[in-house]
């Protein structure tokens, strides 16, 4: 079934409208919040949210052209602070070896806060992502959105792990430049 029948029973409230997501979209969207939580059952509970999410939110929301990366986001949400209250007491070293590799590149928490500045940043990263190279871009994306290892990068597109490790470095420096001439970095 295509993305566009799918969200057509979302539209008609159609309960086989998460069946077919689920079919879909399930393992990978399960993949996803597993690599941010480790846990299946976790990461279960995140992509059953996301269903739910999406039931509530279509309509009004019609992500026709780009489904799967809509269920992507809010998954990857779901992942985060499930994987935060998680670890309410203690920092878990993958995300935080994650954050410090781009840590440099991106507003402190305090510089951002009003709803004009998250705008602007976001049409600025967006803007430098369409910049960049095709390779580079996913490369980037399978990193720090999907959270995936070098290693695992490496293989799917045929580089080597140090061309990865590389490659990120040069699009972070590019980031931090872009971000300082955009005014987000002092």
């Amino acid at each position: 079934m295509s993305d566009e029948e799918i969200i057509q029973l979302y539209f008609d409230r159609d309960q086989q409208a998460i069946k077919e997501t689920s079919d879909l979209y399930g393992s990978k969207l399960h993949s996803l919040s597993y690599k941010v939580v480790y846990d299946s059952g976790a990461a279960e509970e995140c992509v059953n949210d996301t269903y739910l999410r999406a039931w509530d939110n279509i309509p009004p929301d019609s992500p026709t052209s780009h489904f799967y990366p809509y269920l992507a986001r809010i998954t990857r949400c779901f992942s985060v602070d499930r994987y935060r209250h998680m670890h309410a007491k203690k920092r878990g070293a993958d995300i935080v070896y994650l954050t410090d590799e781009i840590d440099s590149c991106l507003m402190s928490s305090g510089s951002g806060e009003g709803i004009v500045d998250r705008i602007a940043f976001s049409e600025s990263m967006n803007s430098f992502l369409e910049g960049l190279k095709k390779d580079q871009r996913c490369v980037f994306m399978r990193r720090y959105w999907y959270m995936d290892d070098i290693k695992d990068i490496a293989e799917f597109y045929g580089y080597s792990e140090s061309k990865v490790k590389s490659m990120l470095m040069r699009v972070r420096n590019r980031l931090r430049e872009h971000l300082l001439l955009e005014g987000f970095l002092v």
